[in-house]
């Protein structure tokens, strides 16, 4: 698929700079540069700015200290950009559903710019730049790790954030751990003139996407995309191809684009899996996403499903 990778939080270019992360005086040089930006989060929540871009504070600015260890997330066109975390502090008004998937609440902190908020990523997600939606979503990505790995999977012992935020060092068992990504396979189903969508129960009403599930051990892509489909549609799917894969910092995943030919089309669903499964036309898809379909809601913008559905309606998948 030629045009894979525009989907969103891909094909910015950025630099990562790998081979930096290592030496903690390169780190500190590129901290003390006066390019050098600084991207708080509060909740996974990034700092946004004017125009829905990556609010960049100086690296001396005050709130630094109240936030936690600096996160080297690569170079943006040569300048040095870093995440850290601010979750410990407490905004007066809670958002209600802090993690809906279309809380649009914004979380002003007193003591940063007017102009910035903490606002959920995937409710503007799809408006971000390449590059902003790279850096948000892997700087995301990251924090949440380091926040649901601090102990070692080994011996227990609480570990040590290392390599400009890229490794946890246990100090008793001497064990290294990596931030992991996992395998999720999205499905662009069809049968005939028609594509595969089903929702899962909680999604805002009339809201469908794309089926999806997680790869296990041992299995291959193509065997997952067979095996899920058919847990939770009761459909045969026979040919699988690849398309186009989303980091998905929900919390770390990467959504793996393939597209399936039905060999079935009598659906069966599993409800523990998902809540229901349609077949919808093409013609009914391209109302959907033009916002003129009476019932049916497409998958938010941004997401690789609909990122796929549109390029299925304009017959560019390959």
């Amino acid at each position: 698929m030629q045009l894979a990778e525009t989907v969103t939080f891909g094909g910015s270019g950025l630099d990562r700079a790998a081979q930096l992360r290592s030496r903690p005086d390169a780190l500190d040089r590129l901290a003390a540069d006066a390019r050098a930006g600084l991207a708080l989060f509060w909740r996974g929540r990034p700092l946004l700015g004017q125009g829905d871009r990556l609010a960049w504070l100086p690296m001396d600015h005050p709130e630094r200290a109240s936030a936690g260890p600096l996160l080297f997330l690569g170079l943006d066109e040569g300048a040095p950009r870093f995440a850290a975390d601010l979750s410990g502090w407490e905004p007066q008004d809670l958002p209600e559903t802090p993690v809906a998937l279309l809380d649009r609440s914004r979380q002003e902190h007193p003591d940063l710019p007017e102009d910035t908020a903490f606002v959920e990523l995937r409710a503007v997600m799809a408006a971000l730049s390449p590059r902003d939606a790279e850096l948000a979503a892997t700087g995301k990505a990251l924090l949440g790790w380091h926040a649901d790995h601090a102990f070692c999977a080994r011996c227990g012992t609480r570990s040590e954030m290392a390599e400009g935020g890229w490794q946890r060092h246990c100090p008793n068992c001497g064990a290294h751990h990596f931030p992991r990504a996992d395998p999720v396979v999205i499905m662009l189903i069809t049968h005939g003139n028609e594509v595969l969508m089903g929702r899962s129960p909680g999604w805002p009403e009339g809201m469908y996407s794309l089926l999806a599930g997680y790869v296990e051990p041992g299995e291959t892509v193509e065997a997952a995309v067979r095996r899920e489909t058919f847990e939770e549609a009761g459909i045969r799917v026979g040919r699988v191809g690849y398309l186009a894969s989303q980091p998905w910092p929900y919390p770390s995943s990467l959504m793996i684009g393939c597209c399936g030919e039905a060999l079935s089309h009598d659906i069966t669903i599993d409800p523990v899996e998902i809540e229901d499964a349609i077949w919808v036309t093409r013609e009914e898809m391209a109302r959907a996403i033009a916002g003129g379909h009476p019932t049916l809601a497409p998958a938010r913008k941004g997401s690789i499903a609909q990122f796929l559905l549109k390029h299925w309606l304009s017959d560019r998948l390959d």
